[in-house]
């Protein structure tokens, strides 16, 4: 409804110009009248639909009336559907075309006709002015209509984005939460199974201590298992890995592995501090070569070496035979998450098996990590692409019309000269004709062809002349003027007259 009403506002407004300046009263007929409002109302109608139409019918009818394009019934109307095509147009190819088009036609019937080039100039500075400088208004209105409307839009986007990103930071820290699980109580369980089996053959004991040394040897490796099931499900594929710090340092931890009964080394003490991720990652490292001895070869031996350089650590832990089945019984989820913990330090993860069965676990780590950079977030680089769309569209509505002013003034100012020189009649060429001469002889200094009449205030022609003629005797002047008479083909007269 309310597109039907501005059209019809629209259709009024145009029409006001053509019932003023046709009028039967100013000169013209109530058919040009009809006529005019009838297309008007037509042009109206399909401009939503086909922008383009109602430019090329609006020229069509204006170059009807004069080749210069400018009339006082219809300029208005091209303003209007100039800017209305750039503002309801989604490619600028059609109207492109339709402008070369517009000035070529120009052209055409410029020749055709045999009138000057000035009015063909006219006719570009109206196409200029009166179509494409508010075709380009309205490809800037388009384009900043576009801007505020994607703006709104990626705020809402944003803020959809935001609660995503919180929902997701909840489950992220929830499988933190688990890896720590993993990583730390698996850590506990298994020493406690190392400590209970080491109670189940104790020979101190009674049987029935040893049995019950037994169960609860069972019982924590039950609980290590259910835990790693329970893990792996919690634990997503592309999840972080845990950056919750053990509160132990490296010293620490391989003295309560050792004093639960494994065979632990750790050279050199005290172990070089790392800041940050790589400080966690190093811990973690230990703890998981620590753990995995635990469960799989509790009775071998266990070697951790911590190798500084000025730029990295390398953290080494060689568990003894039995250890290279480590991987295989835990699904590797504790090595999975161990090397996304060493790779977001900067660092590098490496595991083997030696070939005496047993299992290298090593690290490389810096002692400086680089701090990653946050990336742009989508939303922020389209509203920044769609911001340098608008300046491009405010630049293009303001110096495409100069630059076509100032390429349309200086193709007039070439042509003026150039049609001056045509009818440019050298000084010298002049002092050398005589009266009586004819035409053919005066045919070499004659310039190519005369001014179309005599310029203004100048004095009569002298009686009984055939013809006179009328050349520039300077190229920038309009006077004065040479003037040449002839009678039956002979120079007759000639004058140079202000």
């Amino acid at each position: 409804m309310r597109e039907r009403a501005f059209d019809l506002a629209l259709w009024l407004l145009l029409c006001v110009p053509v019932l003023l300046r046709s009028d039967p009263n100013d000169g013209g007929s109530w058919t040009e009248v009809a006529v005019g409002v009838a297309l008007l109302g037509g042009c109206v109608a399909v401009s939503r639909r086909w922008p383009p139409v109602p430019i090329a019918v609006m020229v069509a009818v204006s170059l009807s009336s004069t080749l210069e394009l400018f009339t006082a019934s219809y300029t208005l109307a091209l303003v209007a559907f100039g800017y209305l095509a750039g503002r309801r147009q989604e490619r600028t190819r059609a109207a492109l075309w339709l402008f070369g088009a517009v000035a070529v036609a120009g052209l055409l019937l410029t020749t055709v006709t045999h009138t000057s080039l000035g009015q063909w100039f006219t006719l570009l500075l109206t196409l200029a002015l009166a179509v494409v400088a508010p075709w380009l208004i309205g490809r800037y209105v388009r384009q900043y209509d576009r801007l505020v409307r994607s703006g709104w839009e990626l705020a809402d986007r944003m803020e959809r984005e935001q609660e995503a990103v919180a929902d997701r930071e909840r489950l992220r820290e929830r499988s933190r939460i688990a890896g720590d699980m993993h990583d730390s109580l698996g850590h506990d369980l298994a020493l406690i199974a190392v400590r209970a089996g080491a109670l189940e053959v104790d020979p101190g004991l009674g049987p029935a201590q040893q049995h019950a040394a037994g169960e609860l040897r069972r019982a924590a490796a039950d609980a290590t298992a259910r835990l790693r099931d329970i893990i792996g499900v919690l634990r997503e594929d592309d999840a972080g890995a845990p950056t919750t710090p053990a509160g132990e340092t490296v010293e620490e931890l391989a003295a309560r592995a050792r004093a639960s009964g494994l065979d632990v080394t750790l050279a050199p003490t005290p172990v070089p501090t790392l800041p940050g991720m790589s400080g966690l990652a190093l811990h973690r490292v230990v703890q998981e070569g620590l753990t995995n001895a635990a469960k799989h070869a509790p009775g071998a031996a266990v070697a951790v070496s911590v190798a500084p350089d000025p730029a990295s650590v390398r953290v080494r832990v060689v568990s003894g035979p039995g250890a290279a089945e480590a991987p295989l019984p835990s699904g590797g989820t504790g090595l999975v998450g161990l090397d996304e913990r060493v790779r977001l330090a900067g660092g590098a993860l490496t595991h083997r098996v030696t070939g005496d069965g047993g299992f290298v676990l090593e690290a490389v780590l810096p002692r400086n990590p680089p701090a990653p950079l946050p990336a742009a977030p989508t939303s922020a680089r389209e509203l920044d692409r769609a911001r340098r769309e608008v300046r491009k569209g405010l630049a293009r509505a303001i110096w495409i019309p100069l630059a076509l002013l100032v390429a349309l003034g200086l193709l007039m100012a070439g042509v003026a000269l150039w049609t001056q020189h045509q009818s440019y009649l050298e000084p010298e060429d002049y002092g050398r004709m005589r009266v009586g001469q004819s035409l053919a002889e005066l045919s070499e200094d004659l310039p190519a062809h005369p001014l179309d009449g005599p310029p203004q205030r100048t004095p009569a022609e002298p009686r009984g002349m055939d013809e006179c003629r009328y050349y520039r005797s300077t190229m920038l002047a309009a006077i004065p003027v040479y003037r040449l008479c002839f009678v039956d083909g002979h120079l007759a007269g000639k004058a140079e007259v202000p």
